[in-house]
């Protein structure tokens, strides 16, 4: 299973997830996943695959990410983790699909406009 590669996108984040079979171990970009992602809800999210299909413990995740921030990073390991093993077993596919995991997000920054601050902001209208 080593020998295969998944993608995850997310905004601007790009993971290549690598699944085998081990005690639980997450690595993400050759560091330790609390040291990568210090806040918990972003540890939290990339488990989410696991805990859906109640394989929590089971695979050793070596993940490569970059683009974005690590919002988006967590968020696109989650989807190559959902991705793997979806492959590894096709029973894995309804809790996964009933909890959206198999989804690509497709939401993006919105470009900013000439002519204005940002995207959606403008700059102070004066009438005088």
């Amino acid at each position: 299973m080593a020998d295969k590669i998944f993608v995850g996108r997310r905004k601007n984040a790009v993971a290549r997830v690598y699944l085998r079979n081990g005690s639980g171990k997450i690595t993400v970009n050759d560091q330790v996943i609390e040291k990568y992602f210090p806040i918990k809800d972003h540890r939290d999210n990339l488990l989410l695959p696991f805990v859906a299909t109640e394989t929590l413990g089971k695979y050793d995740v070596f993940a490569n990410t970059n683009g974005g921030g690590i919002s988006g990073q967590s968020d696109a390991i989650r989807l190559g983790i959902s991705r793997a093993l979806e492959e590894i077993n096709g029973d894995f596919r309804v809790p996964l699909k009933s909890e959206g995991l198999l989804k690509r997000d497709p939401r993006m920054v919105e470009r900013k406009k000439y002519g204005q601050k940002k995207a959606r902001k403008r700059f102070q209208f004066s009438k005088r």
